[in-house]
């Protein structure tokens, strides 16, 4: 079946364009309800959102469509994803939304789900879900004696801090420890703040003022250059930078410079192996994970395995192999042992363990491999399939060809209409010249007539 819809994760797109209205917003929450109703228990969805302005459209319009199919819903405001995923549990909810998209701009919007395990849905779950959207659901709403109730729940979200706080050793103290966090302006900005100053450190917070409209505004874990200044400026031992609905992290260290992912998964799968911890022989990324990272893990008789691009692939995989540390590059971390979804809070205070524990600055404990020069560029299209043209496909070839041991991936976006191409090899020179000329092939497919 052809997804109209789902995306990479979940729904995603620009606000009050097809398919971030709030038209399809309520025939989703329709669509949802419908396709959750278990047995003749009152069934409940817990609704989170980040900052964005279209959050307030977006969530009204899925309440509609939840109460009109016989759901009660509890509306938690402004929250990361991961505390949405944790609640959906906590609160014996039959679904889970977030409303967010993520990383990207305020104009953009999306809708992620989570099933009563706090587990992000399987692809045959959204296909079904699919199939609802195009369907009149009208006979499958709610007698008018059965249409859901609404509430707000703001006091949740300090159920969330308290639950990540004691994902921290208890042993340990965060005093004496001067960190600055970058929020994003976004859904981080009470939790992060709060929860770290409780474990005892100097918090120092930027970019925690939402206005609807500055969320990931040259901030965040896609723009850390103003949390790297910001920990010079306060001589903080640490800086961590989330993005917008703070299911991604990355780290900064004393010296302003930034960690990305990889470094950090191969740091804790290196510190819970030796502490017999790691489950599964090794740690689950995907195809944009650098060969660095591969080559560190085979150094300690540990395996990466990689998945398809998206942290519900990486999960999926983990739980099928027993894995408890996955993710990707970008800063989504996946500790299973903790959480049903990449949670940024949970793996920051799980590096700052590893700091602490080592006794030595950032800068030292966080660096584990020297990466492989990796080069990614994006390829913006519309209307058309560039990967199957000839003149792209054979450059492609020409390109694995001339990288040798190295890596080339070439993967359409899952959230925008975007190519894109990453290479990856131990001569910069070479792995720069094979992105640019693919590039350049398939911009010129683009522009052509």
């Amino acid at each position: 079946m052809t997804r109209n819809y789902f995306g990479t994760d979940g729904i995603r797109g620009t606000a009050n364009k097809h398919p971030m209205t709030a038209e399809i917003a309520m025939k989703v929450g329709m669509a949802v309800g419908v396709a959750f109703q278990r047995g003749g228990h009152r069934h409940r969805v817990v609704i989170g959102k980040d900052t964005r302005l279209s959050g307030y459209m977006i969530e009204n319009a899925m309440v509609a469509g939840f109460t009109a199919a016989g759901v009660d819903v509890f509306l938690l405001g402004p929250v990361p994803t991961p505390a949405v995923a944790m609640l959906t549990r906590s609160l014996r909810a039959d679904i889970g939304v977030m409303i967010s998209a993520s990383h990207n701009p305020f104009h953009d919007n999306g809708i992620k789900l989570f099933g009563p395990d706090g587990y992000k849905l399987s692809d045959s779950i959204e296909l079904e879900i699919e199939r609802l959207l195009g369907k009149d659901l009208s006979s499958k709403m709610a007698k008018p004696d059965k249409i859901g109730r609404a509430q707000r729940v703001e006091g949740d979200l300090y159920r969330y801090i308290e639950f990540a706080k004691r994902t921290f050793p208890k042993e340990m103290t965060l005093s004496g420890m001067r960190l600055v966090l970058d929020c994003a302006n976004g859904a981080a900005y009470k939790a992060a703040p709060a929860a770290l100053w409780e474990l005892g450190a100097e918090v120092v917070t930027i970019n925690n003022k939402p206005d609807g409209f500055n969320v990931n505004l040259d901030c965040g874990s896609t723009n850390p250059l103003g949390l790297s200044k910001k920990v010079h400026e306060v001589r903080a031992d640490l800086g961590i930078a989330f993005d917008g609905d703070a299911d991604r992290m990355l780290i900064v260290d004393e010296h302003g410079t930034v960690v990305d992912g990889d470094q950090l998964m191969a740091l804790i799968a290196e510190d819970w192996h030796r502490r017999e911890r790691l489950t599964g022989g090794g740690l689950v990324a995907t195809v944009m994970s650098n060969l660095g990272l591969e080559r560190f893990m085979a150094s300690k008789n540990l395996e990466l395995v990689r998945t398809q691009v998206g942290d519900r692939y990486v999960v999926e995989y983990m739980r099928a192999h027993g894995y408890n540390v996955g993710g990707e590059q970008s800063g989504h971390i996946v500790l299973s042992d903790y959480s049903t979804t990449g949670d940024g809070l949970i793996s920051a205070l799980q590096v700052i363990a590893c700091i602490r524990a080592a006794g030595k600055p950032a800068s030292e404990v966080c660096r584990k491999f020297e990466p492989v020069p990796q080069v990614l560029k994006n390829v913006r299209f519309s209307g058309r399939k560039p990967l199957e043209n000839k003149q792209v496909q054979s450059a492609i070839d020409d390109g694995r060809s001339r990288l040798g041991d190295g890596r080339l991936v070439i993967r359409p976006s899952g959230t925008e209409p975007v190519i894109r191409v990453m290479a990856e090899g131990d001569d910069r020179a070479i792995v720069e010249q094979v992105v640019d000329d693919i590039v350049g092939v398939i911009a010129g497919q683009k522009t052509a007539a």
